[in-house]
This record gives structure tokens, sequence and C-alpha cells, in this order.
């Protein structure tokens, strides 16, 4: 059977990206498409994709591709229809911003779908970047999101299968496309063992955008007075770094190796995820990996990752005061966490449970 992946784009790496890499692993020898390969914008994690069946849309050869595929978004229709897949038993697409399950297959061709999120620009969830303030851009976004909502429910019609990262993804998928999914929740990686180390600081792991708020991490912390660790790189880097120079007591990493990650994991004493909406959210399930416990909001994918009192607490709503009262009810050691009960959280969603699942749900199209 001959397989194809196929991917929004690799720019950076994030949870989207781990998922592709885990596909991969399923169907090593797949070919890969995607709108943009930029292996600078990879850093290290660029070797995970050494030897890999690389083909990019003719998008990948436009200068500065990585700051116009957003505004120029209306030309994403034209990116997928430009690749045949006619040759292809099966396709998997793993679909997110860029909306690659607008490919076009045909014939004997199955194609599933795995859904990180219905593009969230264009169903009014909180983005990587806050541009709508601007006038002439909520216009030009107003014209163009219209014409593409179209596009995206009309393409989603032709999916053979869709598999969501989470339960909240499926409702989105049935709200947005009037399509059932199957359920299939990313991938963890999991340590040998729990940590029962503790340098006595908190821990903030994510890209820097606007709707996963780490300036809300750094003011929390930073006014507490208490320690904290970010890592992670992205369109709000600026605004973390000027955060560190205010705050003595909040360092900015930049982004970090897999084995510094590793490290920093192991020797935090909670994570902080004050994420809004998050598709499913694998970061608190890294830090479960280790026995750590997590600070959420209660919103989005993390509802599902974390477990009040036993994983991790929630913040009553989306405020700084509220993630600053969470933070120090955790200073008081108001509550027990058990590190075994927390790992199970993450240990269910290992790697040869995701594969399984993944070929399970792919049986469903009869291939």
């Amino acid at each position: 059977m001959k397989i194809a992946l196929v991917h929004d784009y690799l720019i950076d790496f994030g949870g989207a990206e781990r998922v592709l890499v885990a596909l991969h692993d399923i169907w090593p020898k797949a070919d890969v498409y995607l709108s943009i390969y930029n292996a600078e914008g990879l850093g290290e994690t660029n070797k995970l994709f050494k030897n890999w069946k690389i083909k990019t849309s003719w998008f990948n050869k436009i200068p500065f591709n990585k700051r116009l595929i957003s505004p120029l978004r209306f030309l994403l229709p034209l990116v997928w229809r430009s690749f045949d897949f006619s040759e292809y038993d099966l396709v998997v697409s793993s679909s997110a911003w860029a909306m690659p399950k607008g490919i076009r297959t045909k014939g004997k061709t199955k194609h599933v779908c795995y859904c990180h999120t219905p593009p969230r620009f264009l169903y009014h969830y909180p983005e990587a970047r806050k541009y709508t303030h601007y006038l002439p851009v909520r216009i030009y976004a107003a014209v163009i999101n219209h014409f593409l909502r179209f596009y995206d429910y009309l393409t989603s019609q032709k999916v053979d299968l869709f598999v969501a990262n989470s339960n909240q993804v499926a409702g989105r998928i049935r709200k947005f496309y009037k399509r059932e999914s199957v359920v299939v929740n990313p991938p963890i990686d999991l340590p040998k063992k729990i940590s029962k180390s503790d340098k006595n600081y908190y821990l903030y792991i994510s890209r820097l955008v606007s709707y996963k708020h780490p300036d809300l991490a750094a003011e929390a912390c930073g006014q507490l007075g208490v320690k904290l660790m970010i890592a992670g790189d992205g369109p709000l880097r600026s605004e973390v770094e000027e955060l560190a120079k205010k705050y003595k007591n909040v360092e900015y990493l930049g982004r970090v190796s897999d084995n510094k990650l590793k490290e920093l994991y192991e020797n935090c004493k909670c994570l902080i995820y004050p994420v809004e909406s998050e598709d499913f959210g694998m970061v608190p399930l890294e830090a479960a990996g280790f026995g750590k416990p997590t600070i959420a909001f209660y919103s989005g994918g993390a509802k599902e990752t974390v477990i009040e009192g036993v994983s991790g607490l929630f913040c009553k709503d989306f405020s700084l005061e509220s993630l600053k009262n969470k933070i120090a009810e955790f200073e008081e050691k108001k509550y027990k966490f058990d590190s075994q009960k927390i790992r199970l959280q993450a240990e269910k969603r290992s790697y040869s449970n995701f594969s399984k699942n993944i070929l399970k749900a792919i049986k469903k199209v009869g291939r």
C-alpha cells in the first residue's frame, strides 16, 4: 500500500509536528507533502526530518514565504490542489491552520484527516497573533475568511474519515463540519521514571503566542516573587524578554534542546499553563510523565488532560489575579499530589497506544 502524509508546514516545532513524527514512525516510507519547509526555523529539531521524502509546494519557492503565508492565505486552496495524490492508496493529512485536508483525491485513494483543530482564524478562536485591532486587517480578514469558511466546509465533506486529537476538537468538527470523528490523543514522550527532584521553580513551556498567555505566567510569578523558568519561542518573544528583565525571579531561556527540556521538567515543582481554548494540550501531559502537577485555566483541551486535585489545579477565570491566587495556594501547600497518579495521565497516551488507535481508526475506511 502506497501512503502519503500531508502536513500544514514545517517552519517551527510544536505539538502538531510531534504528531507528524509519530505518524511517520508508523509509515517510515511515506512521502511527506508540505506547503513550506524551513529547516532554519526548526533549529536542532530539523534532524528529526533527516532522510524523509519531503515534497514542498510552489509556495515554498516564494521569498519570505513564512511571513507571507498568513496574509496570502487565500492562496492555500491553490497550494493543496497543486499536488497529485492519484498514485496513493491512502493519504493521511495532519491538518490545522493551513487546511491541508483540502487536498484532491480521486479513485481508489482514501483520505484520513488527523485534525488538530478546524482553523482557529476562521471560527473566532484565539489566535497566535493579535492582528485584528488594525482596521484594514479586520476588513481584509473578514472578506478573505468569509470565502475560506465555505472552502473549509466543502473540503471537509470530501474527507473519508476524521480523527480528532481531543474531545474538544471532535466537538468543533461536529459543530462546523457536521461530521463525526474518532478521537485519538497525540502521543506523549514518557521518561523512564518519575522525577523526585524539585529545585523550587515553576515552569512555562510553550510557543510564545497570544492565546497561550506567557505574559500572564511571567506577571503572576513575577509579582508573587516565586521563581519561573520560561522556555519557547514565538511572536511574543520580545514581550517575554522585557518581563524577564523587569522581574529578576523570571528567567527566559528561549528555545531549548530536548535534553534541556527534559532537565527542566525533571527539576520543576509545577507547570504553569495559562492557555485559552487549547485544542488538546500536550504540555501538561509531558509534565505529568515526570510526576509534575499543572496549574491551568479551565479551558479547551486542558479540561481533558488535567484532573483537578489529582494531576493539577484549575484557575476560576481568565485573569492574572486568579492565576496568582492559585499559585499562592500551591505555595501554601494546601494540596498534596501523588506523582504516581499524575504519571498515569501521561501513560494513557503512549506512542504504542497512539499507533494502535490510529491503525484501528484507519480500518474504518478499508485500509
